[in-house]
């Protein structure tokens, strides 16, 4: 199993060689390579060159860590056309950074239009088909996550797409603090997990509130009913996430993929945060 930090709470105030510095006096040897202006960033191509990835691999090897996986967010399953298109092209070159980085997973999100899903499951498919030969020239493995306002929200229903391409390298990544918009407000994690433990291989870890609770009045929204998709990654123990199940169903499944601290909420207290988020991690694996 490897345990990952996503430094997305470093993103914004601190250099790429500050962070995997930082990262590893928080007590981690993997770090999820989440999106960054300076290197790969949302919807966007990589602003990368040869000179900046010699850079990063030397920073990680003098901080003795490595990094889990890396992480773009691309509109790869976009109904527009010269969208879907140019982030396969951004996808594409994202691929060929990750094995010039010498790392073997790549991990993202279905994307698309939560209005026109249909659309956009046939442009997921579309997109698939021209980079599966990247992906296995490159020798990449794929992990994707439904996240919420995705064309599909539901693990359930991302587990049967993954599925569908049958290719031993694509896989699953769940998240915790996603679980109430995965199943329409009931956060069964346990079954979640249970239900996908056949290409379940990465788990993000971060809490939340549940929008549909206190009869949909957790979160108050003006106008009341507009078309917004809130959720947070607290530590564990500040949202209703049932961490107690969740650990309970990774080790019934024996699960031995990568596991992230996910929590963004703290950029201000990240040492704090992480001083309640990452025994809460090892004490639930038993690490």
């Amino acid at each position: 199993m490897k345990l990952a930090y996503d430094p997305s709470m470093f993103r914004d105030n601190t250099s790429f060689h500050d962070m995997i510095e930082k990262t590893a006096k928080l007590g981690y040897k993997y770090i999820e390579l989440s999106p960054r202006q300076d290197f790969i960033w949302f919807y966007q191509y990589p602003k990368v060159n040869s000179s900046m990835i010699k850079n990063v691999k030397k920073w990680l090897n003098d901080a003795g860590v490595a990094l889990s996986s890396v992480l773009p967010v691309q509109q790869w399953s976009s109904p527009d056309e010269q969208e879907r298109q140019a982030a396969v092209r951004n996808m594409r070159r994202t691929i060929e950074i990750t094995s010039e980085l010498g790392v073997d997973t790549l991990n993202t999100e279905f994307s698309g239009d939560k209005q026109n899903p249909v659309a956009s499951e046939g442009q997921w498919y579309k997109s698939m088909e021209e980079l599966i030969p990247d992906f296995e020239r490159n020798h990449i493995k794929l992990e994707i996550q439904a996240h919420p306002n995705d064309f599909i929200e539901s693990s359930d229903e991302a587990a049967k797409l993954i599925r569908s391409l049958d290719k031993d390298w694509v896989s699953q990544v769940w998240c915790s603090a996603h679980a109430f918009y995965s199943d329409g407000g009931v956060g069964d994690v346990r079954k979640q997990i249970l239900g996908s433990k056949d290409v379940l291989t990465h788990v993000l870890i971060a809490d939340t509130l549940n929008y549909k609770s206190n009869f949909g009045l957790r979160y108050i929204i003006n106008p009341p009913e507009a078309p917004v998709t809130i959720h947070q990654h607290l530590n564990p123990g500040e949202g209703e996430v049932d961490f107690e199940a969740m650990y309970q169903a990774l080790k019934e499944i024996k699960f031995n993929g990568i596991v992230t601290n996910n929590v963004f909420a703290w950029p201000d207290r990240v040492v704090w945060s992480n001083n309640q988020t990452l025994p809460n991690i090892k004490k639930g694996l038993g690490l």
